[in-house]
């Protein structure tokens, strides 16, 4: 799986094997965390969204890993390179942590296949709604999928959740346009991920 990742999972796989599987939280990035202004690649020009902190936070204290699962095809296009994407990561992760919060790991899609340029036009397993991202963090992480939550604002978040086993997927609107057929693939639609301080408690 030709998958690429910002952060080396903490745990090696084979100590995980051994350990109790983890629950996580998977965040999309744009329209989860922060506004959607589309193709964004520079801190000035990132807005999180109300309250992701204090629900990070929430799901943080009830024992959720942190994970990012985020599409970046902006990458494929040429209108940011890796290197700036893992600078704005890395910022991110500062702001969430300033607030008490740890991002346990963040992983990205590069590709396109369409409108990639070589060398990242290429037909992956990591690009939701393909479920090649979660299923790396479930195998590094030691997550167990029925233990877990996807939040995002897109269908393919809900198609990738489904396909990884993830066993809560769960729809914002605060990103993306959302017809009634992209709702039914959810198992929840909040208003944003701020909800999750109401809706999840255990």
């Amino acid at each position: 799986m030709d998958i690429t990742q910002t952060d080396t999972a903490s745990t090696p796989e084979a100590s995980a094997a051994k350990e109790p599987l983890r629950k996580a939280a998977f965040l999309d990035r744009d329209g989860v965390i922060n506004i959607d202004h589309g193709y964004l690649h520079q801190p000035e020009q990132f807005d999180f969204i109300d309250g992701v902190f204090d629900a990070c936070r929430h799901l943080q204290n009830l024992g959720y890993l942190l994970i990012v699962v985020t599409n970046q095809s902006g990458i494929a296009r040429g209108y940011y390179t890796e290197h700036q994407f893992a600078l704005l990561t890395s910022w991110m992760k500062q702001q969430f942590a300033a607030h008490g919060v740890k991002i346990d790991g963040v992983y990205y899609c590069p590709h396109h296949l369409e409108k990639g340029h070589n060398p990242y036009n290429i037909d992956c397993d990591c690009r939701k709604p393909r479920p090649g991202m979660l299923t790396q963090a479930i195998r590094e992480y030691g997550i167990d999928p029925a233990q877990s939550l996807m939040l995002g604002d897109k269908a393919a978040d809900m198609q990738a959740a489904a396909a990884a086993g993830v066993a809560r997927k769960v729809l914002v609107l605060s990103g993306q346009a959302l017809s009634e057929e992209d709702k039914q693939q959810a198992d929840e639609v909040w208003p944003s991920i701020y909800t999750a301080l109401t809706a999840v408690q255990a």
